[in-house]
């Protein structure tokens, strides 16, 4: 039987970004190794119902769960590192939880009492919590709050930390993970970023059990001396998190500081021999393998001002790098702008530097022509080709205008007055576009999918039915599909009652799949998926 379930908060510091889901899943993966049933949770401090609405630049990723939720990048990251799916109910953001409130108070559930923000808005947030903690009778439930201490945003989710800890102090721990700067001009590890922190944390009647230090370099006796004493944490609860050069590597990083049983020790329960052996192989992995496999992707998500950023499309990545490590090859990945080739059509020749060439999901007309020229080339000249949702909806494009000649071949997203519209919304949609209805309106969560026998994808899969994650509004258009096929675009899978078109693939070609789906959300560092093991494996070859 489960033990009664423990929770742990993981809260941010002064900064963002510095590795809050990465400590969630690393914590994840070493209390999993020792036996124990792990869930983890995600509260995203914005008004937004979902990440959906919200662009991949300012946000990262949108991770499609399982059941169809819109949801962090850091949903991903628990997924991969726990290898389980994780459900909507894991994830909540300010705006899910006032909805919550104001439903209730509109449905008379409080009773016509004065709904105030306090207690009721960290009443729902607990609710949820406790729902996750009994549908999955979870041993631990970690609990990320996304944002960083101080924020207006993040009260609310703090009080709930300090009245669930009120509750059943036994029962709660919090974790701080904060960066302590090295100063180049200075070169001396800054300590009071992170004791500023813990002091806010404090303000609102939180003191933290834990200390996560990131940083360029491993925490020395003098700083974790330092930081014990200014902020109240036991020298042995102080975690150095020094850069790593991949994120897989960090739950052995974790547990060679024994942060597993302490954990464990904290709640008063015995301490268990870990089962990392997996993860650690991966890890010693990443530092030998040597040989290289050059991988292109094709986006537009990724300045940020004189930045690049590759979060719009972090499952895709870490997809190529399972898949990469399992061929035993180091996987190079650059990021290219499709724009440049619409700017420049003969840039398009720096793909044949590439072993392999990937365009990943998106929306909208800005660098659509720059990935219809970059997978002509690809086809041309037989580089191996994948192509994610709107990835595979260009292939069709192309072929469609190159090989079929169909001049103004387009999808109606872009061009609702094409003469050939080869992608067109699908039914049902015209209403949510028509009326604006935007989010959570899209084709969305897991979909059933019956492959071709013979064919690339067929192989790959090693299964004649698969199921796979889905985000999209328009398709594949059915009525050039006999003249598609006939010019030698293959059709390898499509929805059991054959209505919708998943899979499109080239034979005649070293590797040139299109895919409606999303195949990367599903892909783990520990199994990763086989469509993007056979990508690399034709990668490899070239």
């Amino acid at each position: 039987m489960p033990t009664k379930t423990k929770f742990l908060f993981v809260i941010g510091g002064v900064m963002s970004g510095v590795g809050k889901g990465t400590s969630v899943a690393s914590i994840g993966a070493i209390l999993q190794s020792r036996g124990f049933h792990v869930e983890a949770m995600k509260i995203d401090p914005y008004v937004n119902v979902d990440a959906g609405t919200m662009n991949p630049v300012e946000h990262g990723e949108v991770f499609v769960t399982v059941d169809g939720d819109e949801t962090d990048q850091d949903m991903g990251n628990y997924e991969r590192f726990l290898n389980q799916d994780i459900t909507k109910q894991n994830y909540m953001t300010t705006g899910r939880v006032y909805l919550s409130v104001i439903q209730k108070e509109r449905n008379l559930e409080y009773d016509g009492k004065c709904v105030e923000v306090v207690p009721r808005v960290p009443e729902e947030v607990i609710r949820r919590i406790d729902v996750v903690a009994k549908t999955s009778k979870a041993d631990f439930v970690i609990i990320e709050i996304g944002g960083t201490v101080g924020e207006y945003e993040n009260i609310l989710f703090l009080e709930a930390v300090r009245m669930m800890r009120l509750r059943d102090p036994g029962a709660v721990r919090t974790i701080l993970v904060s960066y302590l700067p090295v100063p180049p001009s200075i070169g001396e590890m800054k300590t009071k970023p992170t004791q500023h922190a813990v002091r806010e944390v404090n303000r609102v009647g939180i003191a933290p059990d834990f200390l996560i230090c990131r940083s360029q370099y491993a925490l020395d006796a003098p700083r974790r001396e330092k930081l014990s004493r200014f902020c109240g944490v036991s020298a042995d609860h102080i975690i150095t998190a020094q850069n790593a050069s991949s994120v897989y590597q960090v739950p052995s990083l974790f547990e060679e500081q024994g942060l597993g049983n302490t954990i464990l020790k904290s709640f008063g329960m015995r301490p268990r021999p870990s089962k990392l052996a997996p993860w650690n192989a991966l890890a010693k992995k990443l530092q030998t393998v040597k040989k290289e496999v050059r991988i292109g992707v094709i986006g537009k998500y990724f300045s940020t001002g004189d930045f690049i950023l590759s979060d719009a499309y972090l499952s895709v990545l870490e997809a190529i790098k399972h898949a990469a490590w399992a061929a035993d090859r180091k996987p190079v990945i650059e990021w290219l702008n499709s724009e440049t080739y619409e700017r420049d059509p003969k840039a398009v020749h720096e793909l044949a530097d590439f072993d392999g060439i990937l365009i990943p999901g998106g929306f909208g007309s800005r660098g659509i022509e720059g990935k219809i020229a970059a997978i002509r080339f690809a086809r041309e000249k037989k580089i191996p080709y994948l192509g994610l949702c709107y990835g595979m909806q260009c292939a069709v494009i192309e072929f469609a205008r190159n090989v079929l000649g169909l001049q103004g071949a387009h999808t109606t997203e872009i061009n609702p007055k094409s003469p050939h519209p080869v992608i067109h919304l699908m039914n049902g949609q015209g209403e949510n576009v028509a009326k604006k209805k935007m989010g959570g309106t899209l084709r969305l969560g897991s979909y059933p999918c019956k492959l071709k026998a013979g064919t690339v994808t067929r192989k790959a899969y090693g299964a004649a039915n698969i199921t796979e994650r889905h985000r999209h509004r328009y398709e594949f258009n059915n009525a050039y599909r006999s003249e598609l096929e006939a010019a030698g675009l293959t059709v390898s899978g499509e929805s059991p009652d054959g209505s919708l078109v998943e899979i499109v693939e080239i034979t005649r070609h070293p590797f040139f799949v299109g895919v409606q789906f999303h195949p990367e959300f599903q892909s783990r560092p520990l199994s990763p998926h086989p469509l993007f093991k056979a990508f690399i494996n034709a990668a490899r070859k070239r």
